[in-house]
């Protein structure tokens, strides 16, 4: 039996560990992240830190939608709500000089990436969620 759901399956529960470590990382060492992208450290610490334990809780819900993408369909709007908004305000603040345009970076691999996949199971499985 083919599952149409394999691929994307895999793609969640990367996602999932993806964003589970990231948002370790990001809590428990804030700048480290500052580091690698040659910025300076953020201060305080603790809005770096908040970021982190929110891109830590969407593991869960990526985690579920590759558990059972067809019960958890809807949680994939959520998902891309955080990966469109989140360059969106990017843009919007590195526009403004409050951020500097170096933590672009960022969104290859916390947004942008994702997006084919995403859009693709939203479009064809979470228009209508049961």
């Amino acid at each position: 039996m083919n599952d149409p759901m394999v691929g994307y399956r895999r793609w969640f529960y990367v996602a999932a560990v993806y964003n589970l470590v990231w948002g370790v990382v990001v809590v428990l060492a804030p700048n480290y992240l500052c580091g690698l992208l040659r910025i300076k450290p953020v201060e305080p610490a603790p809005i770096l830190q908040a970021l982190g334990m929110v891109v830590g809780v969407y593991a869960y819900g990526y985690y579920l939608l590759a558990k059972d993408p067809v019960r958890y369909s809807g949680f994939i709007w959520i998902g891309l709500a955080g990966k469109t908004f989140g360059p969106v305000g990017f843009l919007y603040f590195a526009l403004r000089g409050d951020l500097p345009w170096s933590f672009g970076w960022t969104l290859l691999t916390n947004d942008l990436i994702w997006w084919p996949a995403f859009w693709s199971f939203a479009l064809r499985y979470a228009r209508n969620p049961s």
